[in-house]
């Protein structure tokens, strides 16, 4: 007795070859509409870079006696928010200061602050004016020696750090909350003519 078989039709497929090809098409169509939908949302939004610029500088109360400073440090850094669409929350703001010419090797923070929360809103320039603290603050040799000598010749380098909790404003989105750092320096601080200050732009990271 002869055994029957059975034969697939030629150009049949594997049912499984035809679902996999089916999901590469589906992921496929789907990678290419979420890139079509951040560029089509990129170029309504246009995001434009914040810019801060440190405007006034000046060093008030100074006295530095056995290694401990007191001073006041006082700064006008201005937010330039260029952008058409989106608006910024600052949670808060950790403002620093350090000596720059030691920056390398001294981890000391001279004066410090912390800025309460504002809203910025889109295509706005909002001035902070800081006064960062330096209340019997211990100095190293290092910090110690050459601010002694700044004090001598009238001018001081630092440097500003400001860390800002953000989140941005899209329409009525929000974003999560990320840190942007901003970095100020040299700044070339006058202890006798604050209004010989030169203004200097920051950088700024995410």
């Amino acid at each position: 007795m002869a055994n029957s078989t059975s034969q697939r039709p030629l150009g049949a497929q594997p049912i499984p070859s035809k679902l996999f090809r089916y999901i590469v098409i589906v992921l496929l169509v789907l990678t290419i509409l979420v890139c079509l939908a951040v560029l089509i949302t990129w170029l309504v939004i246009k995001p434009r870079r914040i810019v801060y610029t440190v405007e006034k500088a000046s060093i008030k109360h100074y006295n530095l006696t056995k290694n401990q400073l007191n001073a006041t440090f006082e700064f006008s850094i201005a937010a330039s928010n260029p952008s058409s669409k989106i608006s910024i929350y600052y949670d808060s703001i950790k403002a620093s200061v350090k000596n720059m010419k030691y920056l390398e090797t001294s981890k000391t923070t001279i004066a410090s602050e912390v800025v309460g929360p504002f809203f910025q809103p889109h295509r706005n320039v909002t001035t902070l004016d800081l006064k960062l603290l330096a209340q019997n603050m211990p100095l190293s040799g290092s910090d110690y020696k050459d601010i002694t000598h700044a004090r001598t010749s009238e001018d001081i380098e630092i440097k500003v750090s400001l860390d800002a909790r953000v989140r941005f404003k899209v329409a009525m989105l929000k974003s999560r909350k990320r840190t942007l750092h901003i970095r100020c320096y040299p700044l070339i601080v006058s202890f006798s003519r604050p209004k010989n200050f030169d203004p200097r732009n920051c950088t700024s990271e995410r």
